[in-house]
């Protein structure tokens, strides 16, 4: 359901990006139920624009419109609005605010959407509300929201450690070209690690760490080599909920991709090009296959959440 947009002066709108995990490397379960990661975040020109709305007296309220619209919870469950009152809270704003979210990152997707919103409310209201916080206290809200949502506002590429919150800029030469295979209905992150642990069962689990051969293809420019390096330790359990990408992921072998992968928990499949035709001449034959709902491209990296208007 799409509410009809408030008529009002005072507006903010923040584009926040999408990301593709290019490594994905996860401990077991520690007592608190939350895994270790070591990660390799690269942000994509799939992106959601959230507006955020000056409304006096009306308290908080959440729209949305495009991609997976109708599913979208429109209330306290809602990250972008769970945002904008932990702001509230941490600085004694009243929030009120109407948030319309124009979402262009698949949901449910393994492509940190909802975190994308967060992070974008975030900017939107502190700008709207003049708080004017600092870029630590702006991490630290963030990633009590969610562990990818401190990537949302970093933007780039970054290697994330811990929760996948601490993160630090990797350095990265050229563009790199990305053909996303979206799938029908979405994967439960939390049904993907549980699975995980199943798969796992009694194994001791080294402690993660990012393959050496993606940071070197990413200081290089090198797509080949990327391709080549890419891995993610959900996959086998993504794939084991949903047999289909199977299928999807030889598709993508099958035309031309450089390398594929489960992006994040999935469902979502990304695969890397050599440069922009390559990557529309996959997304072409990737369409021909009719192994996916709809595919799209786009490249990487690219800044993370900013004010656009």
């Amino acid at each position: 359901m799409t509410a009809a947009l408030p008529d009002l002066d005072e507006q903010v709108t923040v584009r926040a990006p999408g990301k593709v995990n290019l490594a994905l490397s996860v401990a077991g379960a520690g007592a608190d139920g939350y895994h270790s990661l070591a990660t390799v975040f690269q942000a994509v020109s799939l992106h959601d624009d959230v507006t955020a709305f000056a409304d006096a007296g009306a308290g908080l309220s959440v729209s949305v419109s495009g991609e997976g619209a109708g599913i979208v919870p429109l209330d306290e469950t809602n990250l972008a609005w769970r945002a904008a009152e932990l702001l509230a809270q941490h600085t004694g704003a009243d929030p009120d605010v109407r948030l319309h979210v124009s979402k262009g990152i698949p949901l449910a997707g393994g492509m940190a959407g909802g975190s994308a919103d967060a992070a974008a409310a975030l900017v939107a209201c502190d700008a709207l509300w003049g708080t004017k916080l600092s870029r630590e206290a702006m991490h630290d809200l963030a990633a009590q929201l969610g562990s990818d949502v401190p990537f949302a506002l970093h933007g780039g590429t970054a290697l994330g450690l811990g929760r996948g919150d601490r993160l630090t800029s990797v350095l990265v030469r050229g563009t790199f070209h990305w053909v996303f295979a979206l799938a029908e209905g979405g994967l439960s992150t939390p049904a993907v690690y549980g699975k995980l642990d199943e798969r796992r069962g009694d194994l001791v689990v080294p402690e993660p760490r990012v393959p050496d051969a993606v940071l070197t293809a990413l200081s290089a420019g090198d797509a080949v080599a990327l391709g080549a390096a890419l891995v993610n330790d959900l996959q086998p359990a993504a794939l084991d909920l949903r047999p289909d990408l199977r299928r999807v992921l030889e598709a993508g072998s099958e035309s031309g991709a450089l390398g594929g992968i489960v992006s994040g928990s999935g469902p979502t499949c990304a695969f890397l090009a050599r440069d922009h035709e390559h990557a529309l001449d996959i997304a072409v034959r990737m369409t021909s296959y009719g192994v996916c709902r709809t595919v799209r491209a786009a490249h990487a990296p690219v800044a993370g959440t900013r004010i656009i208007g």
